[in-house]
């Protein structure tokens, strides 16, 4: 089993580099120090081994033999010997390089986790405030592109000065050993470089920030775009909008080519100096070798040396670069991070040991809170009530209302005044307290991506309380896993675990936990919602066997239903040997539902296999003079008509601005026939029949002897497909579930008949009922609840979301419920059914209500009034309303 978790800790940010690796990986830094000073013995020896070997191995004059370890040698042996000593120490040296770069990339990535990790936690500590006046743009790439390079960096932070600076030194030494003047003439031009790189170096560094900042504005000019994509089309702004991007990439290319120059001009100037040294060498050292001053092996062995000198020097310098850089990144990056008015760190991550229901009184004392520019939108409010009165707040907009409940929800601090809960101040309680005890609902909820139900659940999931069974293999991943965790500072909870709080939502077990969903959702209006996201959502047989045959139970069921009430034929059912004519002439030959591009209904026509089919059975020119039928036809009918029409609905094959095109390839058909278009123009006309529904569109061209000879492709297209294209499509099979299609299709597994009578409303209310009488409903619930609700919610409506919130919120019985206007997108009579079913929840429990109409707060324990900041008036809505109070004004303007 994997070790337990243990709580999460503070990730607080150094405010330098340096200090931030030193805090968090100093044992790890010693570590590599010592591996790289334990390296450069072995690298001077096999800096020293190729003199040795020329010298006394190869010199035609070497006294032999000669003795090594004690032991005697003669010349080839003893050459044999140091060379195979110079491989040991290549392969050591190597060994050593391999270890270090593995051991400190290691530790860049764990302090890189660490970093990121950290940005993160504070980014859930930001105020509310920081995201109205910054765009999350501008957060994304500090997060993830930004402080890429601080991960190379860190591992590099002591080790790399030390591995390259000790290579330098070592090799100097070396050269010093041979040659004093050498030695001097190695390292002449270092204090040039070393002087001249850095000036350079400064203005590239001022350069990069700018680069950075200006980024910035770019990521957040990209997502102001997408976010406003229709008031941008709608206004005809796109000339304006890629004007000003254009502006933006103009002052990045002005930047990044500086730098390009200055960068490069850097480079030509140190290889120019680095490419001056060898001339002292072959001069003085070939000078000194003549002089019999220095031997030709050592003169040989330095040139070697200086080869392999320029490497670490060439490292330090590129590593200056880049510690400005990260220098540069880091302190960008921190300085981001710290807002002021951000939660505390601890109130953030406590986790008490029970959280205890909040009980007795709400009282706000003096509660004001000012923007920015000290004007203040909530001014001097104060008010007490019990935590089981309901609450209604009534104001204009702008009057302070919303901001009224973001204060005592906590999710806005305040600038002066208290708010207190049974005596606590509000203001210290931790997050565990105030997320599980008091539950909030805006306009404008949002909605995680991913399932309905985890967005439901949401609000029950705050600390893993049950960990997940693993087997061996996956048990001893998840050690290593939390060992990783642990090593980089993060929290290690698993995120596998059971995190659902049952207690919390009042019930035992899982079961009773989806039906109480149900429940809450019955209560807001919500559940038929669901049902229908149910119906068009799909279900995995080999994952739910038992669910898969009740509902082919389902599909036996309807079919009878339907014949016993006579009206079997408001549903044509798929048949292997019959032909639908209320499916199209591509579902016909397909007969089953496609998985993934390879076989789409729309461009079927284009599928190889199916051409091949069609060739075959020599259906191909019959089905392009059928589709230059229907395009004549068409363009026939549809001309003179506005775009509008509703011909274009039925017809939907066409559309207006295809007929141009279509009017063209008739125009090439009728001088030189079918056989004169191009492949292109002919795949434009072969595409039309495959769209074609007899029952729908009665154009005279699918007659029954067509209808016969295209059954007779379906068979040879099923029985000539390769096996490994049948794992693309779900063939239709009476006595099989349909894993690809949707529950309702597999259900009716037919098509709805076009053109009789109240069939789009029958058979789904027969459908409906025999799901009923089958005790199948709280099954599509549950499939339902499977949805995948998008991005921010987006497959869901205005009023879903917000009542998928409501939901959430209910969910876990909080003591204290603060909705802000949150059923602003529901029509009167869902608002009243809502109100009432929260109402009805909220029973005995506390429950603040910011209204957008006044008029509902008629069934409310107490009102307060908001205009201007200020708490203009409150008490029964009874005492309010009477004759020039702001409360009938209120409702007078609705």
């Amino acid at each position: 089993m994997p070790p337990p978790p243990v709580p999460p800790e503070l990730s607080e940010l150094e405010p330098s580099v340096y200090r931030f690796i030193l805090k968090h990986s100093f044992k790890q830094q010693i570590v590599l120090l010592l591996l790289t000073l334990s390296s450069f013995p072995f690298l001077y020896y096999s800096l020293d081994l190729p003199k040795t070997i020329v010298n006394k191995a190869i010199k035609e004059d070497a006294p032999f033999p000669q003795h090594l370890l004690g032991v005697e040698f003669d010349r080839v042996p003893y050459l044999l010997t140091l060379c195979g000593v110079f491989i040991a120490l290549v392969l050591i040296n190597g060994a050593f390089k391999y270890f270090i770069n593995t051991y400190k990339g290691q530790l860049g990535e764990r302090m890189l986790r660490r970093f990121r990790y950290s940005l993160y936690q504070r980014l859930l500590r930001f105020p509310l405030s920081y995201f109205h006046k910054n765009s999350s743009a501008q957060i994304i790439p500090m997060i993830t592109v930004e402080c890429e390079q601080l991960g190379g960096f860190i591992g590099d932070a002591f080790n790399l000065p030390l591995f390259q600076g000790g290579q330098l030194l070592t090799m100097l030494f070396f050269l010093f050993v041979q040659d004093p003047i050498l030695g001097v003439a190695a390292i002449a031009l270092y204090p040039v470089q070393g002087y001249i790189i850095p000036k350079l170096q400064f203005k590239v560094n001022q350069l990069g920030k700018q680069r950075v900042r200006t980024m910035r504005v770019v990521a957040d000019k990209v997502q102001e775009s997408a976010a406003g994509i229709v008031e941008i089309q709608a206004n005809d702004t796109v000339k304006l909008h890629l004007t000003d991007f254009a502006q933006i990439m103009g002052r990045i290319y002005d930047i990044r080519f500086e730098v390009y120059q200055r960068k490069f001009f850097a480079k030509f100037l140190n290889n120019l100096i680095n490419q001056l040294t060898p001339f002292f060498f072959y001069s003085i050292g070939g000078y000194l070798v003549i002089r019999h001053s220095l031997s030709f092996g050592a003169l040989v062995a330095v040139i070697a040396a200086y080869k392999d000198l320029a490497s670490p020097w060439k490292e330090l310098l590129d590593f200056y670069q880049i510690k400005e850089n990260s220098r540069i990144t880091y302190e960008q990056i921190v300085e981001q991070f710290q807002p002021s008015g951000m939660t505390d760190a601890q109130l953030l991550l406590a986790e008490p040991e029970k959280v205890m229901p909040l009980t007795g009184e709400l009282s706000v004392a003096n509660l004001s809170l000012a923007e920015d520019d000290r004007s203040r939108v909530v001014d001097a409010v104060s008010f007490t009530a019990k935590l089981d009165e309901h609450v209604a707040i009534i104001g204009q907009s702008g009057s302070g209302k919303s901001e009224l409940a973001l204060l005592l929800a906590r999710l806005v601090r305040p600038s002066s005044g208290r708010i207190t809960v049974g005596g606590a101040d509000l203001a210290e309680l931790p997050v565990a307290v105030i997320g599980r005890r008091i539950g909030y609902t805006g306009a404008v909820p949002y909605l995680f991506a991913g399932t309905l139900r985890d967005n439901l659940l949401l609000g029950l999931r705050h600390v893993p309380l049950r960990p997940a069974a693993y087997d061996d293999g996956a048990a001893r991943r998840r050690s290593r896993q939390l060992v990783e965790a642990r090593a980089s500072g993060n929290i290690d909870f698993d995120l596998h675990a059971d995190w659902i709080d049952y207690e919390s939502a009042g019930v035992a077990d899982r079961k009773q936990l989806m039906d109480r969903v149900s429940e809450v959702l019955a209560r807001l209006g919500f559940e038929e919602d669901v049902y229908g996201l149910g119906l068009r959502g799909r279900l995995d047989p080999t994952a739910q066997p038992e669910l898969a045959g009740r509902l082919l139970e389902a599909r036996r069921a309807l079919a009878e239903r339907l014949a016993d009430e006579g009206i079997k034929n408001l549903v044509e059912t798929y048949d292997p040997d019959r032909y639908n004519t209320n499916a199209s002439v591509a579902e016909n030959l397909l007969f089953g539902t496609p998985i993934g591009p390879t076989f789409e209904l729309d461009a079927l026509a284009d599928n190889i296999h199916v051409r091949r089919v069609l060739d075959r059975l020599g259906l191909t020119e019959d089905l392009v003079e059928t589709g230059r039928q229907v395009a004549a036809t068409m363009t026939e009918m549809f001309a003179g008509l506005p775009p509008e029409h509703e011909f274009f609905e039925q017809f939907s094959f066409i559309g207006a601005n295809e007929l141009p095109e279509f009017a063209a390839i008739l125009t090439t058909a009728e001088s030189g026939g079918v056989g004169a278009l191009d492949p292109e123009q002919r795949d434009k006309l072969l595409s039309l029949p495959f769209k074609l529904i007899a029952a729908r569109h009665r154009l005279g061209v699918l007659d029954e002897h067509m209808q016969l000879r295209i059954l007779e492709a379906r068979r040879a297209f099923r029985e000539g497909l390769a096996e490994a294209a049948r794992s693309q499509i779900e063939f239709f099979d009476p006595a099989r579930y349909n894993a690809a299609a949707p529950l309702q299709d597999n259900i009716l597994f037919g098509k709805i008949a076009y053109g009789e009578a109240d069939a789009m409303v029958r058979v789904p209310q027969v459908l409906r009922d025999v799901l009923d009488s089958l005790s199948l409903r709280s099954a599509v619930i549950d499939v339902g609840l499977d949805y995948h609700v998008g991005t921010a919610g987006s497959r869901l409506s205005p009023a879903q979301r917000q009542r998928a919130a409501m939901t959430r919120a209910l969910l876990k019985r909080p003591d204290l419920l603060i909705l802000n206007e949150a059923t602003s997108a529901l029509d009167a009579p869902a608002q009243a059914k809502v109100m009432a079913g929260l109402r009805h929840e909220m029973a005995g429990r506390g429950l603040i209500w910011v209204l957008h109409r006044a008029s509902l707060a008629r069934n409310f324990d107490r009102v307060l009034v908001m205009s201007g900041g200020k708490l203009q008036e409150q008490g029964r809505f009874e005492d309010l309303d009477r004759k020039d109070s702001l409360t009938a004004m209120l409702m007078a303007a609705e």
